[in-house]
């Protein structure tokens, strides 16, 4: 039969290998540290190949991994300094009203000091992923989360965050057994299959749409507005629903303050 295939993958070492993944991505929710380590885990795997292959098509992203060039630290108070409306303003003022840390991301050193490219990928990725929540308008927080990771896997393939995609839509597929539409609030949608899979293709359009967003240094556009930055871009920010930032009265208020 053509399902013979499967005892070749289907290995005792391939199954003990995806569980691990798995554990990982499935506990992403409960710490960053997660998705940071299982990136990690995939830096010579086959998926790494293929993202990094992507990625040395594209001029400015080659240069970026061959320079290895660090991202931020950013300064808050600098940022806060800006105009309103400019990337670097809205990105201090979103993150700080969330409680959140705008150097939250891991160290070279935990990425074996960028000794590879795939090391690099994996570090640039992660110190740009709050950025690109702010440049998509995709909230920070479950609701929103599929919908910027995807954008990366739509562009570059990144192995650890196409997995995530994978397994939240597997997790969640399992795990509910209410239709969509019957559910009354946005966090039992959430947790839907449907829901999930309607982040992740939203996500995968804007990636697809958009200019290569790996090799931009956000340390130049700070001070730029962020509207424009996007048009540049080639973005369409999403504005509306609960997978948007915009949609966080907090966050609107401390903007407008």
């Amino acid at each position: 039969m053509g399902f013979r295939y499967l005892d070749r993958i289907a290995s005792e070492e391939n199954i003990h290998a995806f569980l691990e993944l798995a554990d990982l991505a499935a506990g992403a929710g409960a710490s960053a540290h997660n998705v940071f380590l299982l990136s990690h885990r995939l830096r010579q795997s086959r998926p790494m190949q293929v993202c990094r292959a992507l990625l040395q098509r594209d001029p400015g992203s080659r240069a970026l991994i061959e320079q290895r060039r660090l991202s931020g630290p950013y300064d808050p108070v600098a940022l806060r300094a800006l105009p309103k409306g400019t990337l670097g303003h809205t990105y201090v003022t979103v993150l700080e009203t969330m409680g959140y840390d705008i150097n939250f991301f891991p160290a070279p050193e935990f990425y074996a000091n960028l000794e590879t490219d795939a090391d690099y990928i994996n570090y640039r990725v992660y110190a740009t992923h709050d950025i690109h929540h702010i440049v998509s308008g995709f909230s920070l927080d479950t609701f929103g989360e599929l919908g910027v990771i995807s954008m990366s896997v739509a562009q570059f393939s990144h192995p650890g965050l196409a997995f995530t995609d994978l397994m939240a839509l597997l997790l969640n597929w399992f795990r509910n057994d209410t239709p969509i539409d019957e559910l009354a609030t946005p966090a039992e949608q959430a947790r839907t299959a449907s829901y999930a899979f309607g982040m992740i293709s939203k996500g995968l359009h804007i990636g697809v749409e958009a200019q290569p967003l790996f090799p931009v240094i956000w340390e130049e556009r700070m001070g730029q507005d962020l509207e424009e930055l996007r048009a540049e871009l080639g973005i369409v920010a999403v504005k509306e629903g609960t997978f948007s930032w915009y949609a966080n009265p907090s966050l609107m208020a401390a903007l407008a303050a």
